[in-house]
């Protein structure tokens, strides 16, 4: 179970509540067989109200809408009723602080041939921040971004991530903490599950769309920025680049906010606490427990 579910874990599936020890998939999904598939990654907090509030649950099931549409999956849900579902599920599991994880998969399909349904599944867990709490060590991945003109890289597809898979065992198995991947003309793009930021001069620097997935937390960190007045830009740079950069911090749903110690064993110079990136960690870390009400009236 690898302390993603017990015994009496319940996951929504299909419309129901069911125990996720009983749930059953075919093992001849197209998903299972192809990565044919689309999820999203979710997290809920205990807001300093004591409620439990699901972290931007618009923008993620409408960015797993377009996903589905994207790769021609069957999508049947409204926003709401996945929202709904969410705090269910959060609910009948107990929990607060959580991660999240709703996925469409497809049904039993060996062929390419388009699929008129689809089912949904989600689940939620708790989780420590992703990539723990400290400073995390990158190597550059001989692994690139895939080329934009052979997939949706916009879409969260479950099959992307096999690219992140490698480049994330790679980094580990050379004794760094994560990978940094590139796109295919050498820019650094982004990490093998969040997105990039570097400072440099006190201004911030993120690569821009098109060999990304920008994130929603990427989103939230743009606007962080712009109420704490902190400049910001999207442009190219090189790990080279990168290298003399003051500071560094990767960002996504599993990783929140974390700073970057060093690229290929090149420190960044400047102390992580006088970093933007610092603040906009402590900001980040603010901003997602704020009550539900807060976020509705935004």
């Amino acid at each position: 179970m690898a302390g993603y579910y017990n015994a009496d874990t319940i996951l929504f599936l299909d419309g129901e509540y069911v125990k996720a020890a009983e749930a059953k998939i075919d093992l001849f999904s197209q998903t299972m067989h192809y990565g044919y598939g689309v999820f999203e990654g979710i997290r809920s907090y205990e807001s300093s109200t004591g409620e439990t509030v699901v972290f931007k649950s618009t923008e993620h099931y409408e960015r797993l809408q377009k996903s589905a549409e994207a790769l021609n999956i069957p999508f049947t849900y409204s926003v709401e009723s996945l929202t709904e579902a969410t705090y269910e599920v959060l609910r009948q599991n107990k929990l607060g602080d959580a991660y999240i994880r709703p996925l469409i998969f497809l049904p039993a399909n060996m062929s390419f041939n388009p699929n008129t349904s689809s089912h949904l599944l989600i689940t939620a867990w708790e989780m420590q921040p992703f990539l723990g709490e400290n400073l995390v060590r990158l190597m550059t991945s001989s692994f690139q971004r895939p080329n934009p003109k052979g997939f949706k890289i916009h879409a969260k597809a479950c099959g992307h991530y096999v690219n992140s898979i490698m480049a994330s065992h790679e980094a580990k198995a050379n004794g760094y903490d994560e990978a940094l991947l590139l796109d295919m003309n050498g820019y650094a793009a982004e990490g093998p599950g969040a997105n990039l930021f570097i400072e440099v001069d006190g201004v911030l620097f993120t690569p821009p769309a098109g060999h990304i997935l920008t994130g929603i937390t990427r989103n939230t960190v743009l606007e962080i920025a712009d109420e704490l007045d902190i400049p910001i830009a999207e442009k190219h740079f090189t790990p080279e680049e990168m290298k003399r950069a003051d500071s560094a911090f990767y960002c996504g749903t599993a990783a929140e906010v974390i700073g970057i110690q060093s690229l290929d064993d090149t420190v960044f110079a400047k102390p992580w606490q006088q970093t933007q990136g610092a603040r906009i960690q402590k900001a980040y870390k603010a901003l997602v427990r704020q009550p539900l009400e807060a976020f509705s009236n935004m």
